[in-house]
């Protein structure tokens, strides 16, 4: 049996990053071979990976944003807990991500997966199992997107909710541009945003809007006996104010009540003397629509009190 020397652990942690205590196991077990540890570490990661810990429910994590030349990436990774968001390795495996979407612009998730992570080693899967073995919580790699051109991007809190908005403009190089573009980042970030404006809303939705709208009409008694023309008036009003919050130009500007975003849009690009448009938004939100696991703990207290009174 080799003798396992307190160097060769440590360097075997420094190139995985997993812990002393199973570094030394897997040497031990791999009779001094690092190589071969580094085959039972990644194993024993996916076994972790499919363990119990896949059926877990992850909805908290990051979402993060970098931008390098005219390539900007947003991924959102969800972890169990917001003890290991705040995990400074969790947060490395994050920003290694978004190197590698950088890099290899992979078409989806599954893409990004199967390809090679950003030092070259291992794919992003086996660098994903990895991270699992390690920390001990479910990780996902829930979503990304990459936009390339002219963006501002918005981050809140500590990853929380992220934004990238993107511009066609000639004005880009004029000074007051970056902090317009920094304002309409801060805007989408503000409030949940499908659509920049009315013409980008599917028809299937307006008429869905509609008949929603309608519906509530001919339930509220002081509509009874309306002249259809008078309705359809009072539709099209509800339906502006369904334009106001989810369009990005009809919204109010949230540093100016009174103004529309796309008024302060036109003012900005008239005051530098050329075009912006606002061509594309992505607004990822830490968790939205992942179903979190509710703890119903009077019962938990029965149980743990064997369910006697």
């Amino acid at each position: 049996m080799a003798t396992i020397a307190a160097k060769d652990v440590a360097a075997l942690r420094a190139k995985t990053g997993i812990g002393m205590m199973e570094c030394k196991k897997a040497l031990v077990e791999a009779d001094g071979d690092v190589e071969a540890a580094i085959k039972i570490l990644r194993e024993k990661g996916e076994l972790k990976a499919q363990s119990k810990i896949a059926n877990r429910i992850a909805a908290d994590g990051i979402v993060d944003i970098m931008k390098e030349g005219n390539v900007t990436a947003m991924i959102e990774v969800n972890s169990e807990t917001d003890f290991v968001a705040k995990n400074e390795k969790f947060k490395e495996f994050v920003k290694a991500l978004l190197q590698t979407i950088i890099a290899n612009k992979p078409a989806d998730v599954d893409a990004l997966m199967a390809g090679k992570y950003v030092d070259g080693t291992v794919t992003v899967d086996e660098k994903l199992k990895e991270m699992i073995f390690v920390i001990g919580e479910k990780i996902s790699i829930r979503r990304f997107v990459v936009v390339e051109g002219i963006t501002s991007t918005y981050i809140h809190g500590a990853g929380s909710i992220g934004v990238i908005a993107k511009f066609d403009t000639d004005v880009a190089d004029k000074d007051g541009f970056a902090e317009f573009a920094k304002n309409i980042a801060l805007q989408i970030g503000a409030y949940p945003t499908p659509y920049i404006a009315r013409e980008n809303v599917p028809a299937s939705v307006i008429e869905a809007e509609k008949e929603i709208i309608k519906t509530q009409l001919a339930n509220d008694p002081k509509m009874a006996g309306k002249p259809e023309k008078v309705l359809e008036g009072i539709v099209m009003g509800k339906l502006g104010k369904y334009y106001e919050a989810n369009c990005l130009v009809d919204m109010g500007y949230v540093k100016e009540d009174d103004m529309k975003v796309g008024k302060y849009i036109e003012n900005t690009a008239k005051a530098l003397g050329g075009k912006i448009a606002v061509v594309e938004i992505c607004r990822f939100e830490k968790g939205e629509g992942i179903q979190k696991k509710e703890e119903d703990f009077a019962a938990e207290i029965e149980k743990l009190a064997g369910g006697n009174k």
